[in-house]
């Protein structure tokens, strides 16, 4: 059965313009069923799909005389005189793709959909060769409506506004929203229904990221050093980066600790907020603060409490919707996520004085609407709006 992912129509609506289209993101987040239904959606019959882990598939694009790769396509039954879909998986192990590409946008009326594990790769090899004729999307691990989505789970809200639920609504999500904060949004995770075959599907995936993405993508050799950090880092999930601190306590140098969070960002591993600049004489600037992609990974990868595994999971709901940063002033009063000029403040337990806190904070950088996002203790604000909402 074919899940619809969120992403899916503007890249659908993207399959009509003349650029490249180029789906990124991190192993096992469905780019390959993407890829495949955006096959079955094509009309034409001049269209091709090329999976590059099979061997046969690899030495096709491989080739350096082009017209080669030419004949290799006519004997497949394409026309190259007419337009041809081309859709391309796993474009990361061909080095020489981008050439490949550029060579056949440039001379023929050909229309690429690419898939590639890891923006590492493509900021590396695309970035120059194909400037201008490319466009890229991310393929996420899920969001919770879409993890709703694949448990068959419909969501009625309790009012025509879509901002508040009923009690019984409320009380049937609640259970699923609790498995997606413990074991995220991988979807082959979120269709287990095992809690084993869960963590082993988790622990695949990292072993998988570590003893193959990072060789492929990367020079790094100490591999076990990046998983000992990774484990680190969850101690620091939604808190600031200090790199001397972290250099000390994993003992790796400053300059390799730097290239180490840059590789597992560019990775889709974690992800650093930047803090939000607006009045930089009473902010603390330039320290970022980390968070995990997907929860799952998060509470694979260590022990974390359930707050910081609640904000994580907010965090990676927000950043569906644009670049998140956060806000900070030399006392350390903060507001977690700003948002398209909106600030988002997130308590497990969320009282009155936190909501108070909240919009004194948001009214000093002249942010009016502000939300208090808790998860549970929340039925004490029914009746109590105090210029800002709850979520």
């Amino acid at each position: 059965m074919y899940f619809q992912r969120n992403i899916y129509e503007k890249i659908l609506k993207h399959q009509k313009v003349r650029q490249i289209t180029i789906i990124t993101g991190m192993r096992r987040t469905g780019k390959t069923t993407l890829l495949k239904e955006l096959l079955n959606n094509c009309s034409s019959t001049n269209k091709l799909y090329l999976d590059l882990e099979r061997l046969d598939n690899r030495e096709l694009l491989s080739e350096k005389n082009y017209d080669n790769i030419i004949l290799g396509l006519r004997q497949l039954g394409l026309n190259l005189d007419e337009k041809l879909y081309f859709f391309i998986d796993e474009i990361q192990l061909v080095k020489n793709i981008p050439s490949v590409v550029k060579y056949l946008y440039d001379n023929y009326d050909i229309k690429f959909t690419l898939t590639g594990s890891s923006s590492y790769y493509l900021k590396n090899m695309f970035t120059e060769s194909l400037a201008g004729r490319k466009k890229v999307f991310e393929l996420k691990t899920l969001s919770f409506s879409e993890f709703l989505l694949f448990k068959n789970i419909t969501i009625e809200k309790g009012d025509k506004s879509f901002k508040y639920f009923s009690n019984y609504e409320y009380e049937k999500l609640h259970v699923y929203f609790e498995e997606y904060l413990k074991y995220g949004g991988f979807p082959e995770v979120a269709l287990t229904e095992s809690i084993d075959e869960k963590l082993d599907l988790l622990r695949d995936i990292i072993d998988s990221y570590v003893r193959i993405d990072i060789p492929a993508m990367s020079e790094f050799r100490n591999t076990s050093k990046l998983r000992k950090l990774l484990s680190l880092l969850t101690k620091r999930t939604g808190n600031k980066i200090i790199v001397t601190k972290i250099a000390s306590l994993s003992q790796i140098s400053r300059p390799t600790l730097n290239e180490y969070l840059q590789f597992l960002e560019d990775t889709f591993v974690i992800k650093r907020l930047n803090v939000f600049s607006k009045n930089p004489d009473r902010e603390i600037s330039k320290a970022q603060k980390l968070y995990f992609t997907d929860n799952g990974l998060l509470n694979i990868l260590g022990n974390t409490s359930s707050g910081v595994e609640f904000e994580n999971s907010i965090f990676n709901q927000l950043s569906f919707y644009g670049e998140l940063k956060y806000f900070s002033l030399k006392n350390g009063n903060e507001i977690d996520f700003i948002l398209n000029n909106k600030a988002y403040e997130v308590k497990e337990s969320p009282d009155i004085y936190d909501l108070k806190k909240l919009s004194k904070l948001a009214a000093k950088i002249d942010i009016g609407n502000h939300y208090l996002i808790g998860r549970s203790n929340v039925d004490n604000f029914k009746n109590y709006i105090w210029g800002g909402e709850i979520l």
